[in-house]
């Protein structure tokens, strides 16, 4: 009796594994906002492995073993592959022939602060605060000058987004920054009092620096050069690796930011200024999407080009901030709080923008 060969069992493991990846990626996308939740809660509790990984570590033994490497940076540059890889390049090209959201988000990212900030700062001037709000008007600041957040693209790959636009919006801004960032902080400096418009002026010069090319817009570009190069088999393959490694990346770069930010709160806890933090950085964040989603809707835009708009409008490069304040203000540490409250606000904001709505009931008329 002649006994059939055994089929090969190789196409059926690579299906699996590419299902398996797939459902992960699923998974992690509908639990984003709750993740984002987890790691500041963790962050809160135990903050001493996201602060080493805020450290330099040493690559080992060799020729580079004097060389630093720092976790945050490749992690912000992973999150960035993934959203370039996932960009179609015929997407990027109307978005070039037709680049009315990719204007009208530029517009808003840089016409947003210099509407919101004077509101606030007004307002914090009618409080008991000895400087009148200007630390917390400072770390405002800086936050809403920075260019649209690398994360983003996270919260438009997740639910109902633009994400060619998404990612044009990043990379444009990223490039503009070394000019709209001195701008924009020049403008609002008047609003300080005492040495804050110093600090923040030499804060805005630090952050013209080469941070834009290297960290945001080179890996972006290595994404999109790795969709045009590789066979669609390849890039299958690699997507449905790549993708939930850099969601859970961008949980991780998360927690690191959260952790190096409350360690100084836990160790000399002010509750009024944890107060403050969290009304500001509210009162901005709201703010600024209210300004993205109205102006959406009167250039009436698509719903994904809408959500894209609102995000860039809305979600700026806390990252950044936390890295300029720290290097401007090392004296006054307490300036993370707003910016934690801001990075924190602005995602859970984001998971409500990009949440998919339910289709409508259709109303079925019978003729009688």
């Amino acid at each position: 009796m002649t006994v059939p060969p055994a089929p090969s069992p190789s196409p059926a493991p690579a299906r699996s594994t590419v299902n398996s990846c797939d459902r992960v990626t699923s998974w992690l996308r509908r639990r984003l906002g709750r993740a984002v939740g987890l790691a500041y809660l963790l962050a809160a509790l135990l903050p001493g492995p996201g602060v080493w990984l805020r450290g330099p570590h040493s690559p080992g033994p060799g020729p580079l073993h004097q060389l630093p490497l720092h976790a945050t940076p490749l992690l912000l540059g992973l999150v960035l592959y993934a959203a370039g890889l996932q960009v179609p390049v015929r997407a990027l090209g109307l978005l070039v022939r037709r680049p009315r959201a990719l204007l009208a988000g530029l517009a808003l990212h840089m016409a947003a602060p210099l509407l919101i900030v004077p509101l606030v700062a007004f307002v914090l001037r009618r409080t008991p605060d000895s400087d009148g709000g200007s630390g917390l008007v400072t770390a405002m600041i800086l936050i809403v000058a920075m260019p649209v957040a690398a994360g983003a693209t996270v919260w438009t790959g997740k639910g109902q987004g633009d994400q060619p636009t998404m990612v044009g919006l990043v990379l444009a801004s990223t490039l503009l920054s070394p000019l709209t960032v001195p701008v924009t902080v020049r403008a609002l400096a008047p609003l300080l009092s005492g040495g804050y418009a110093g600090s923040l002026a030499a804060a805005g010069h630090a952050s013209s620096g080469g941070f834009a090319l290297t960290g945001v817009v080179l890996p972006c570009a290595a994404g999109i050069g790795c969709r045009l190069a590789l066979p669609a088999a390849w890039l299958r393959r690699l997507l449905t690796g790549v993708v939930p490694t850099a969601l859970a990346g961008s949980l991780v770069l998360t927690y690191a930011n959260a952790s190096g930010a409350l360690t100084a709160f836990l160790t000399h806890p002010r509750p009024l200024l944890l107060a403050a933090a969290l009304t500001v950085a509210g009162a901005v964040c709201a703010l600024s999407f209210a300004v993205g989603r109205i102006a959406a809707r009167a250039l009436r835009l698509d719903a994904p080009a809408a959500s894209s708009v609102t995000l860039a409008c809305g979600m700026n490069n806390s990252s950044a901030s936390a890295v300029l304040l720290t290097t401007a203000l090392p004296d006054k540490p307490h300036l993370l709080l707003p910016v934690l409250a801001y990075g924190l606000l602005q995602k859970t904001a984001a998971n409500r923008v990009v949440r998919p709505r339910p289709p409508r009931a259709r109303v079925v008329r019978v003729a009688r």
